[in-house]
């Protein structure tokens, strides 16, 4: 297992993405790739924005890379939050009729495998699994 701690910020967006990117250079498909780099970064940008207020804190994000999946956790001590609780938007409006927000977790939970979140001494844990192939 892999870890990484940083300062959840924008800035960091891309050390974080340059971590995902190495460990998906061998045997991934692109396919799987792209759908754990937008799940990936929806998840990283969140707690970034809305976990710690106007307060800069940290995510730690662990690493479990098996021949045939990735499952990443994301760990935060930010206000409790469950992105799963919130149901998903109803894609078959337009655009336009459709309420803001949501639409970033609804393709983290069907681009991944597997999603779960758990708020466990004061943090919260959202872990996300991908089959590579």
């Amino acid at each position: 297992m892999k870890r990484l701690l940083l300062d959840a910020t924008d800035d960091n967006l891309s050390v974080a993405m340059s971590y995902l990117g190495e460990l998906l250079d061998i045997d991934c498909s692109p396919r799987a790739r792209m759908h754990l780099e937008v799940a990936f970064e929806e998840i990283f940008v969140n707690i970034a924005h809305y976990a710690y207020g106007n307060k800069t804190g940290q995510v730690e994000i662990l690493f479990d890379r098996t021949d045939d999946d990735l499952k990443i956790t994301f760990i935060d001590s930010g206000k409790p939050y469950d992105p799963l609780a919130k149901p998903d938007p109803d894609t078959t409006l337009s655009a336009e009729l459709r309420q803001i927000g949501g639409l970033g977790i609804f393709l983290v939970k069907k681009y991944m495998d597997d999603v779960a979140y758990e708020y466990r001494d004061g943090k919260n844990i959202f872990s996300m699994i991908k089959k590579l192939h």
